[in-house]
């Protein structure tokens, strides 16, 4: 299980920007693809040779205009229950405010590690001020500046030494693991089930009880895999809080732990912007994508014309990434369920294609040829010869060049459309890296 570090505290004490100084480094370098700084809430990060990822719950307030206190009470409440270390954001040139000490009061009652952080320690004079945070019973305050970057190394120490002992819980490698996401109540785990045939899981009509689970192996109909399904179940007094919230967070997980993501869609309201989070999540991770349009039971207007024109918005929504199976199906009539199961397997497949470097080369160089990428400053840019990358996540593919930094997001999009037409990649993310030869 991949570790989930949660940043909170009240607005402008610099959460985004100790985010992005956690994430930056890696993001830069690590997503090549146009189109993934949309949400700055959630990334990975590495710190001697640990891998985690890191939510800053800030981001996700829906409606700031709501009750104020409320809104960071929640989020604390969903790093409380999320996440494996909580670090807690004060700023050292306000000192303590009544709102901080709301959160602390939250903070003291979990049992995770949670970290004082105090910020903008810009300074050493600035250090100084940090005893009166001593104040919020959470233990000694460590000086960090996220702008600067001083004292973030030591607290990086700190953060990797709190993790649990990775639990040796990786199944057998070989077979494609799919999860199941989507907003509260699109019908994940009645989908779970059809799969399944027994109702393993609780489904009730109160958003959010599903029990909670890892992987469960599955072989029937001459389909061998694992669902991925890690929603725990929500304590009775949360219920009626803001599930819609929670959901994006509980999605970090599976997709994290998955090969090829489900991602339900409900017939009946449309795409939505927790939908598009969720999907951002499954780019960032470059996992595979199937997606399915559930209750489609309950449309009226089932025709061919009417389809098509759900399945252009969806594209649209998610461009420019489209070539992925769009399934109009219903958990409960049983409707095209092992149509989904069969796409899912597929897309696994995709995802582990291996092209040969003879054939990647006679295809595209001839069309590189045809269609040369566009002279800068004069320069000629030339495409010389093509490999797939060994070992990796999602297929990837290195362009070697004369000039690779003049070759631009337009043209490596073109060569993306032209290998996702001679090759079967539907469904899989593919990165293009241009490397100078």
């Amino acid at each position: 299980m991949g570790n989930l570090v949660a940043i909170v505290g009240r607005p402008n004490v610099g959460k985004s920007t100790l985010f992005n100084r956690l994430t930056k480094t890696r993001q830069a370098i690590v997503n090549e693809e146009a189109g993934t700084t949309r949400d700055r809430q959630y990334g990975k990060t590495e710190w001697l040779g640990r891998e985690f990822s890191v939510v800053d719950t800030g981001g996700w307030v829906v409606n700031s205009d709501d009750i104020f206190e409320e809104e960071i009470r929640k989020q604390v409440l969903m790093a409380v229950d999320e996440a494996d270390v909580i670090l807690f954001v004060v700023d050292v040139m306000n000192g303590v405010t009544d709102l901080d000490m709301e959160v602390a009061s939250i903070l003291r009652r979990t049992k995770k590690p949670v970290l004082l952080i105090a910020n903008k320690t810009d300074n050493n004079e600035l250090q100084y001020n940090a005893p009166e945070f001593y104040s919020l019973g959470l233990g000694d305050p460590y000086c960090i500046s996220a702008i600067t970057g001083s004292g973030t190394g030591d607290m990086m120490d700190l953060i990797v030494s709190k993790f649990k002992k990775e639990s040796a819980e990786i199944p057998d490698e070989n077979i494609p693991r799919f999860a199941v996401v989507g907003r509260p109540n699109v019908g994940k785990s009645s989908i779970v089930n059809a799969f399944i045939g027994e109702e393993r899981n609780i489904v009730t009509e109160i958003a959010g009880t599903t029990r909670d689970s890892i992987y469960t192996r599955y072989n029937k109909f001459g389909f061998d895999f694992y669902l991925v399904d890690t929603a725990g179940i929500r304590k009775k007094n949360k219920v009626n809080e803001d599930l819609e919230y929670y959901s994006v967070i509980r999605s970090i997980r599976s997709i994290e732990n998955s090969d090829v993501c489900i991602l339900m869609l409900d017939a009946t309201r449309g795409i939505e912007s927790q939908d598009l989070n969720i999907f951002s999540l499954i780019q960032k991770n470059a996992k595979g994508l199937v997606v399915v349009v559930n209750k489609w039971d309950l449309v009226e207007d089932k025709t061919v014309k009417v389809m098509k024109t759900f399945e252009e918005a969806i594209r649209n929504r998610f461009a420019p990434f489209v070539d992925f199976p769009i399934i109009f199906a219903s958990a409960l009539t049983k409707q095209r369920i092992l149509k989904v199961l069969e796409e899912a397997r597929n897309v696994y497949r995709n995802r582990t294609t291996r092209i040969p470097t003879a054939r990647l080369n006679e295809e595209m160089l001839p069309l590189i040829k045809a269609y040369p990428p566009p002279s800068n400053k004069g320069k000629y840019i030339k495409i010389k010869y093509i490999t797939q990358l060994p070992n990796t996540q999602a297929p990837s593919f290195v362009y070697f060049a004369n000039l690779p930094q003049y070759v631009k997001e337009p043209y490596r999009r073109f060569l993306e459309n032209k290998m996702r037409e001679k090759w079967n990649l539907t469904g899989t993310p593919i990165n293009i890296y241009i490397r100078q030869k």
